[in-house]
C-alpha cells in the first residue's frame, strides 16, 4: 500500500484555498484548487510529508470513492462492492461520519449505518466472520458526504486537525489558530529578513509561527498524525520525513517581536515559544500598544485585536484602534496588516486601508485591514 497513488485533497478554510495549493506547489505537487480543498495525488510518503509540512490548511484526506447516490441501495451495493479489507485490518475501529447537502438523501443518521452495515458486510465476507469485529485496533475515520445526490466516501489521515501542532502549553482567551496565523503570515509582504511585531500576541500564536518559518521549521514536525498507527511501514516513513526535515532547519537570526498589555500573557506566549522552539528566536515585551516605539524601517505588524464582539466593549476597543493609528501612522516604510470583525475599523484607526480581504476565522466574519509601507531606500 506504501506506494499507491491515492486521490486526495487538504481541506481548508474557506478564503485560505490558494495559500494551502501554492504550498503544495511548492512541494512538487500538482494541484486543483476548489472551495475548501485542494485536490492532488500522491503515495503514503506524500500523505505524510503533506501533514508534517502544510502551514495553512486543516486536514489531508483519502477519496476513496465518488459514486452517485440517490437510494441507499446506491450507498450499500456501492460500498459493498469496495476491498475493505485492503484499507481495514480485522481489529480497526471505524466509525462512519456522514453529511447531505441538497440531496434526496439527507437522513444523515441513516446514511452513516447503511455505510457502516456495508462496510461491515464486505468484511465479514473477506475475513469469513460471523460475530461482530471487535474494533479495539487502530482509529480509521471515514465520511460519506453527499452533495446533489454525488457520495463522496474519504478517510482521514490526520487525526486532530493539523492546527494543533503540539506547542501550545497554554491558550488565551481568544487564541488565533495555528494554521489561521500562518495564513495571514503569509498574506503579507514579510520576508523572513525583516522586522516582525505582533503588538498584542496573547499567548504568542503569530510570532512563533512567523519563527518556524523564518527557521524552515515544519510545522507537523512534534505531532502525531493518525494514518501513523494503520501499518509499521507509515510509522517509518514518517520519522524518516521528519528527520529529513529536521536536516533543512536553518540557524538565521531573525527579528520577530510580541508585546502585550498582559504580563501572565507573556509568560503563556514564551512558555508556548519554548515548546515550539523557537523561544530564542521571538523578543517577548510587556509593553501596551500606545506606548509601543520602533526605529527599525522596513517591518511588518500583524495585528489581531480584541474585536469588542466578545468582551461586551465595543467603547474601548474602539478608543484601541484610535491608539493604533496614532501609534503606527509614523511607521511609514512599515505594512501594517489588523484582522478585526469590526468592519468600521478604518473609521477608528483613522485611514482608509489600502486594501481589505474578507477571512472567515472560525465561522466569524473578519476583515484583514492591510496598510502597505513604502520601503526606504536604504
Amino acid at each position: 500500500m506504501a506506494e499507491h497513488k491515492f486521490q486526495l485533497y487538504a481541506a481548508t478554510a474557506s478564503g485560505l484555498e490558494a495559500l494551502a495549493g501554492q504550498e503544495l506547489r511548492d512541494l512538487g505537487y500538482d494541484v486543483r484548487v476548489d472551495n475548501g480543498r485542494i485536490y492532488f495525488e500522491g503515495t503514503m510518503t506524500d500523505i505524510l510529508r503533506a501533514n508534517i509540512w502544510l502551514r495553512s490548511a486543516d486536514r489531508i484526506k483519502i477519496i476513496l470513492k465518488t459514486f452517485k447516490a440517490t437510494t441507499f441501495d446506491d450507498i450499500f451495493d456501492t460500498v459493498t462492492a469496495m476491498p475493505w479489507d485492503q484499507w481495514l485490518p480485522m481489529d480497526a475501529k471505524f466509525p462512519v461520519n456522514g453529511r447531505s447537502k441538497n440531496s434526496k438523501l439527507f437522513s444523515v443518521p441513516d446514511i452513516q449505518a447503511v455505510t457502516k452495515k456495508a462496510i461491515v458486510n464486505q468484511m465479514a465476507g473477506a475475513y469469513h466472520r460471523k460475530s461482530r469485529f471487535p474494533e479495539t485496533g487502530a482509529l480509521f475515520t471515514l465520511e460519506i458526504a453527499l452533495n446533489k445526490d454525488e457520495a463522496t466516501l474519504t478517510l482521514d489521515t490526520t487525526g486532530d486537525s493539523l492546527f494543533k501542532r503540539g506547542y501550545r502549553q497554554e491558550k488565551g482567551e481568544a487564541p488565533l489558530k495555528e494554521n489561521f496565523a500562518a495564513a495571514l503570515i503569509m498574506l503579507t509582504n514579510w520576508h523572513t529578513d525583516m522586522p516582525f511585531v505582533d503588538p498584542m500576541c496573547g499567548s504568542g500564536t503569530l510570532p512563533i509561527e512567523a519563527a518556524l518559518m523564518a527557521r524552515n521549521i515544519a510545522p507537523g514536525i512534534n505531532r502525531h498524525f493518525l494514518c501513523e498507527n494503520w501499518h509499521p511501514d507509515n510509522l517509518k516513513i514518517s520519522n524518516e520525513l521528519k528527520e529529513e526535515a529536521k536536516a533543512k532547519q536553518n540557524d538565521d537570526v531573525v527579528d520577530i517581536t510580541g508585546c502585550d498589555i498582559d504580563g501572565s500573557m507573556i509568560d503563556i506566549a514564551k512558555l508556548n515559544a519554548n515548546g515550539a522552539g523557537v523561544l530564542h528566536d521571538i523578543t517577548f515585551k510587556q509593553v501596551a500598544v500606545k506606548d509601543f516605539k520602533t526605529d527599525k524601517e522596513d517591518g511588518v505588524i500583524i495585528a489581531n485585536p480584541p474585536y469588542g464582539k466578545r468582551m461586551g466593549d465595543q467603547k474601548s476597543v474602539r478608543k484601541l484602534y484610535e491608539q493604533m493609528g496614532q501609534v503606527f501612522k509614523p511607521l511609514t516604510t512599515w505594512s501594517k496588516y489588523i484582522l478585526t470583525a469590526d468592519l468600521e475599523f478604518e473609521t477608528f484607526y483613522g485611514e482608509k486601508a489600502t486594501k481589505r480581504r474578507k477571512l472567515y476565522n472560525g465561522a466569524l466574519r473578519t476583515d484583514y485591514f492591510q496598510y502597505w509601507g513604502h520601503r526606504s531606500h536604504k
